[in-house]
Order: C-alpha cells, then sequence, then structure tokens
C-alpha cells in the first residue's frame, strides 16, 4: 500500500514541478523578496523586521495560490488527459490514488516553500553583517551543483529540487544567526504555512473530486477567506449586523478550519510573547493540520469512489 502511495505521489510531484506556471510562481515569489528588500532600505532601524515580517507575509501567500492552482489542476489533467483511467485499472484502489496526489502535491509545495524561506533567510545573512559576496556565493554555488547533479543524473533531475531546497534553508538558517528573531520569524512562518496548505491542499481535494479546475479553485479559495476569518465572525456583533447574519458566521466559524492559527503575532514568533512556545505551538498547529487533513481526505475518497468517470 506504502509503495503504490508513494509512487502516485512521486510521480505526481514529478508532473507539478515541470509546470510552468509553478517556475513562475517561483519567480514572482523571489521577486518579491527582492522588493521586500528594497522596503527595507527605507526603514533606518528596522530594515531586517520589514523584510523578516514582509518576507514571512510573502512565503505564506504564495504557498496558499501554489496550493490552490496545484489542488485544483492536478486531478483534473489526469481525468482530461485519460491517464487515470490505466493506472486505476492496475491493483491500485481510488483512496490510495488520491493520498498519493495529495502527498505529492505537498512534498512540491515544501520545496517551494523552504526553497523561498531559504532565500529570504540568506538575504537577512548579509543584511546582519555578513559578507555579500559569500552569501552570494553558497547560493550561488547550491544552485552549480544542483544543474551538475541534475547534468549527471538525468532520470533523477526532477528531484533534484528536494535536497536543493533543504540545504538552502539550512545555510540560511546558520548563516542567519546573527538575526535570531528575524530568522526564527521566517522559519516559523515557513513550517507553519506548510501546515495551512495541508488544510488547503486538502480542501482543494474535496472539491476536485467532483468539479472542474476552476469550480474548485474557486470554493477552494472562499472557504480559505472564511478560514482567515474565523475569528472575526465568531465575534461579529449581533446588535449591529442582526441575529440571523450573526448566527450563520458563528455557525461558519465552526464548521471550517480556523487558518488564523497559522498567522500568529510576531512575538510569539519571536519567542517574546509571555507564557507561550513557540516549539508548543507549532506542534499543536500540525496536530491541528492534521487531524483536518485526515478528515477532508476522508470525505474526498468517499466521493472519488463513488465517481463515475465515464
Amino acid at each position: 500500500m506504502l509503495m503504490r502511495i508513494s509512487v502516485i505521489a512521486l510521480n505526481t510531484y514529478r508532473e507539478a514541478v515541470r509546470a510552468r506556471v509553478l517556475h513562475g510562481l517561483f519567480a514572482l515569489a523571489i521577486a518579491t523578496a527582492a522588493y521586500c528588500l528594497v522596503v527595507g532600505e527605507f526603514a533606518l532601524r528596522s530594515s531586517m523586521r520589514v523584510v523578516s515580517d514582509l518576507g514571512a507575509a510573502s512565503v505564506s501567500m504564495y504557498a496558499i495560490v501554489v496550493a490552490i492552482v496545484l489542488g485544483a489542476t492536478s486531478l483534473y489533467r489526469e481525468l482530461e488527459l485519460k491517464t487515470v483511467f490505466p493506472i486505476l485499472a492496475r491493483p491500485i484502489g481510488r483512496t490510495e490514488y488520491l493520498v498519493g496526489k495529495y502527498l505529492g502535491t505537498l512534498c512540491t509545495l515544501a520545496v517551494f516553500v523552504f526553497a523561498n524561506a531559504g532565500v529570504l533567510l540568506l538575504a537577512l545573512a548579509a543584511m546582519s553583517g555578513r559578507a555579500p559576496a559569500g552569501v552570494v556565493g553558497v547560493l550561488v554555488g547550491t544552485i552549480v551543483v544542483a544543474g551538475l547533479a541534475g547534468w549527471r543524473l538525468p532520470r533523477a533531475r526532477t528531484y533534484v529540487p528536494i535536497p536543493w531546497a533543504a540545504v538552502v534553508a539550512f545555510f540560511g538558517w546558520v548563516l542567519a544567526v546573527d538575526a535570531p528573531d528575524d530568522r526564527r520569524v521566517v522559519m516559523g512562518a515557513a513550517v507553519l504555512a506548510m501546515a495551512e496548505v495541508g488544510i488547503v491542499t486538502a480542501i482543494a481535494t474535496v472539491f476536485s473530486s467532483f468539479s472542474s479546475p476552476f469550480l474548485t479553485a474557486i470554493f477552494t479559495f472562499g472557504v480559505f477567506i472564511v478560514g482567515r476569518s474565523a475569528d472575526t465572525l465568531a465575534h461579529l456583533p449581533a446588535r449591529l449586523f442582526g441575529r440571523i447574519i450573526h448566527g450563520a458566521a458563528v455557525w461558519l466559524s465552526k464548521i471550517v478550519p480556523n487558518l488564523m492559527i497559522y498567522v500568529p503575532p510576531r512575538s510569539l514568533l519571536t519567542g517574546e510573547a509571555a507564557g507561550a512556545s513557540l516549539v508548543d505551538y507549532i506542534l499543536l498547529s500540525t496536530v491541528h493540520a492534521l487531524a483536518w487533513s485526515v478528515a477532508l481526505l476522508a470525505v474526498a475518497s468517499l466521493i472519488f469512489r463513488r465517481r463515475d468517470f465515464l
């Protein structure tokens, strides 16, 4: 079972990482990181804080966009090209197929998120006093090594970005040691973004199991907006909006995952919040994301197993 799921997951990752839209979004994310550096230059004593805050927000934002795009198109592409039929004709269940697609999408998102976070951490390292030439050399060196590995191992070329993203994030974390608060903000936001996109991808999987890519993207984005507004919806004043709207808002806030958990205040990420531990918070947030993802995948599997492709 695990072998069959892993094969589907790796194949999903291989197809996603070749998509031009993903390359374009990653280039846009890097351009946003460069823009954060420009904005930070206008902040005299808080340049690193501006870069880390804007960078953390961009990591979360682009991760959500990629999750919606991949979640909405991955399964539909298989159905449109009819490649799902020979796959399901083999001894593999529809649930295994769906879980494999989900895990492959998460793997792609992990590469995207941690590569983006690693570049931001390297920028913070240069701003905190590290020699810019050395920081650029580290980044260029990892790219060259990854390129050589892809050239020498053509069959594994599409998997090279996985270790490359991990290495870039590691070097960024190590080199940004002189900016402890800011590197905690960026890396904490990256880890929480991965937990959040786990839920968003599962939501997209539910809708894509019975709907078109366009409607899947619209529905997923709508649920995401409600999830990010769950705290606000739960406290809408009845006197101002009326009892019906207040009741509907409270009901929505209870049935939709609260995604505000994954965008905590800066004080919690830096460890300045009294009585709060970042590690404990991330662990609880991950458990919350895992529970929602499993539940949503169970719903998606139930729908997908009953779907008639003819």
